[in-house]
C-alpha cells in the first residue's frame, strides 16, 4: 500500500492511493474516527481530496495522522438496492459494442448483469460514479465531448458507470436512458444514490416510455409580502442571492458555491448589523436598481462604482458605500457600472425572509440549486428586526480592486499534478500574462495565453477532486481557474491552485483583464 500527498491550496491536499477500494477504506477510516479540523473529504478513483482549517492543524501533521491510518479490507455498508430501469438506445451503444469487439446486445447483457455499488458522486449534484459491473466493460472516454447530454443518460467511461441528473455537456459514452429522477430537491435525500449504495440497470428498452419524466421542481421565484421588501426594478447582466454557500454537502455531489468575494458580502452584512453567513444580493457589472417598500438599512461594498438615491420626494444624489444607508418607503437605489471589480454586495438589515435550501439561500448557477437568478419584478421580503438593532460604523473599502486596464497578480500553489506537465510549461504559466476570455463566469474563468500548456503525460487522469481556485489544463492548454460553482470532481490534470488568500480578488476580476500568476511555498 502507497499513499502519496500532493499539494492543492493552503486549506487542502490531495492524498493519492493504489485503487478505488483503497480510497473508499480511507474514507471510512476518517469518517468513523475524524480528524479535529478536517472540514471536506471528496473521494474519486484513486484519490481523496481533504480540506481543512489551517488555524486547527497545520498541513504536516494533518499529513502524519492520515498516514498513521490502517487501510485493511472493510465490510461493504449496503445502505440500500436500487433498481434503474434503462432503455437501451444510446446514441454510442454501437461504437462501445466495435471498441469491445461484440454486439449492441451483448454489452447491454453485461451492462445488466452485475451489481454496481456508489463509490463516490461528482461533477453534478445527483452524479454517482458507479463501480464493479462486468470487468470487460471498460471504455475509455469520447475524443470529443458533446456540448449536451439528455437528463438521465445512462454512460461509461473507464471502469465506471453513471447516470446524467441534468441535461449538461459531457463526454461519457451513452449507453440508454433512464425516466428514474437521479435528483430531486421535493425529496428529504434528494440524490437517489448515495456512497454505499447497490444498483442493478434493469433492460426496459421493449416497454413503452413514461408518458411523462419525473423531474425537479424548479424554485419558486420570491413572492409579494405585505411586509418591508425590496423591488426588484432592473437586475442588470447578474444579480443572485449569496451567502457563505452550502457546506457539506459532497456527498451528495453538490459544492459549497456561496460569494464570490466573501470578505465583501461578509463587511456588508456587519454594516447592517446581520450575522456574517446572511445572504445578500450579489450583482455582478452593476445595471441594478430597486424600490423600498417600507424602511431598510442596507449597505453596499464589493465593486467600485456609482451609487445613486432617488428619494420619494423627489431629491437626488451619489451614494457612499462601504457605510449603513437608510432608506424610506418610496426610495428608489440605482448602482451603475463598476469602475474597478465586477461584483456588489448588497445587504439589508434582518436578511431576506426566504427558504433556503440545502442550508443555504446561495444559488449555484452549474448544479442549478437554491433561489432563480433575482429578475425585475421580484419583490425580496426583508425579515423584520429588533428596533434599535446595532449596525456598524464605516468601512475603508479595498484598495487592489482589479481593473480591466491593469494586470491583476495572483498567488498561486503548484500542484497536485504539476508534474503532468512540461518543465517549460510549469515555467510559462507564471512568466506569461493570461487574458480574461467572454466565456467566464461564476463556473470559472476562462484563460488564453499566447503559448498553451503542454502536456509530459498524456495519459487518462481518472476523476478527482477538484478545489475552489483550481487551474485546471483541458487537452487545448488553455487553463480554466474554478470559481464558486466549479464540479467536485473533473477529469483533467489541475497545474496549480490560486492561495486561498486571492480568492477574493480573482472573484471580481474583470472580462478581457490580464492575470499575471505567482507561485508560492504551500
Amino acid at each position: 500500500m502507497t499513499m502519496r500527498f500532493l499539494p492543492v491550496n493552503l486549506n487542502a491536499l490531495l492524498v493519492e492511493l493504489d485503487d478505488l477500494p483503497q480510497t473508499l477504506a480511507l474514507l471510512a477510516s476518517l469518517r468513523a474516527e475524524p480528524i479535529a479540523g478536517i472540514e471536506e473529504l471528496v473521494p474519486a478513483a484513486r484519490t481523496l481530496l481533504v480540506s481543512f482549517r489551517p488555524a486547527a492543524i497545520a498541513a504536516d501533521e494533518l499529513r502524519r495522522r492520515i498516514g498513521q491510518r490502517r487501510l485493511d479490507a472493510r465490510e461493504t455498508r449496503v445502505d440500500k438496492r436500487i433498481e434503474i430501469p434503462v432503455r437501451y438506445d444510446g446514441e454510442d451503444l454501437a461504437e462501445v459494442a466495435a471498441l469491445l469487439g461484440t454486439t449492441p446486445e451483448d454489452v447491454v447483457r453485461r451492462h445488466t448483469g452485475s451489481d454496481y455499488t456508489v463509490a463516490f458522486t461528482g461533477f453534478a449534484p445527483g452524479f454517482a460514479y458507479l463501480s464493479g459491473g462486468d470487468p470487460s466493460l471498460d471504455v475509455p472516454r469520447r475524443q470529443v465531448p458533446r456540448t449536451r447530454i439528455p437528463a438521465g443518460a445512462v454512460g461509461l467511461a473507464g471502469r465506471f458507470s453513471g447516470v446524467y441528473p441534468q441535461a449538461s455537456p459531457g463526454g461519457w459514452q451513452i449507453l440508454g436512458i433512464t425516466d428514474a429522477p437521479m435528483w430531486d430537491l421535493s425529496r428529504a435525500q434528494p440524490a437517489l444514490l448515495q456512497p454505499g449504495d447497490t444498483v442493478r440497470f434493469v433492460d426496459v428498452t421493449a416497454q413503452p416510455r413514461a408518458a411523462t419524466v419525473a423531474v425537479a421542481a424548479a424554485p419558486a421565484r420570491p413572492v409579494a409580502s405585505k411586509g418591508n421588501a425590496l423591488e426588484v426594478r432592473a437586475a442588470g447582466l447578474q444579480t443572485l442571492l449569496q451567502d457563505r454557500g452550502r457546506h457539506g454537502q459532497a456527498g451528495q455531489g453538490v459544492s459549497a458555491s456561496g460569494a464570490m468575494d466573501q470578505r465583501s458580502l461578509q463587511a456588508a452584512n456587519r454594516l447592517v448589523g446581520n450575522a456574517s453567513d446572511a445572504a445578500c444580493l450579489e450583482i455582478a457589472y452593476g445595471g441594478f436598481q430597486l424600490a423600498c417598500h417600507g424602511d431598510a438599512v442596507i449597505a453596499i461594498t464589493g465593486a467600485e462604482g456609482p451609487v445613486t438615491l432617488t428619494r420619494a420626494d423627489g431629491g437626488s444624489g451619489p451614494l457612499p458605500r462601504w457605510q449603513p444607508i437608510a432608506l424610506a418607503d418610496g426610495d428608489v437605489l440605482a448602482l451603475g457600472e463598476p469602475r474597478a471589480g465586477i461584483r456588489c454586495y448588497l445587504a439589508v438589515r434582518g436578511g431576506f425572509d426566504l427558504v433556503p435550501v440545502l442550508g443555504s439561500l446561495s444559488t449555484d448557477t452549474l448544479a442549478r440549486i437554491g433561489p432563480p437568478a433575482v429578475a425585475a419584478g421580484d419583490r425580496l421580503p426583508v425579515r423584520a428586526v429588533a428596533a434599535g438593532a446595532l449596525v456598524g460604523a464605516p468601512e475603508a473599502p479595498p484598495a487592489d480592486l482589479p481593473k480591466v486596464q491593469e494586470e491583476v497578480v495572483l498567488d498561486i500553489v503548484l500542484g497536485p499534478r504539476t508534474d503532468w506537465f512540461t518543465p517549460d510549461a510549469v515555467a510559462l504559466l507564471c512568466s506569461q500574462s493570461w487574458a480574461v476570455t467572454p466565456q467566464s463566469n461564476r463556473v470559472g474563468i476562462r484563460l488564453a495565453g499566447e503559448v498553451p500548456l503542454a502536456r509530459a503525460n498524456h495519459a487518462e487522469l481518472p476523476s478527482e477532486g477538484t478545489a475552489y481556485g483550481a487551474l485546471q489544463v483541458p487537452p487545448s492548454g488553455q487553463p480554466v481557474l474554478f470559481l464558486a460553482d466549479h464540479p467536485l470532481t473533473g477529469g483533467y490534470p489541475v497545474i496549480a491552485c490560486v492561495a486561498t488568500h486571492h480568492l477574493d480578488r480573482a472573484g471580481q476580476i474583470p472580462v478581457n483583464a490580464r492575470i499575471r500568476f505567482n507561485p508560492i511555498a504551500s
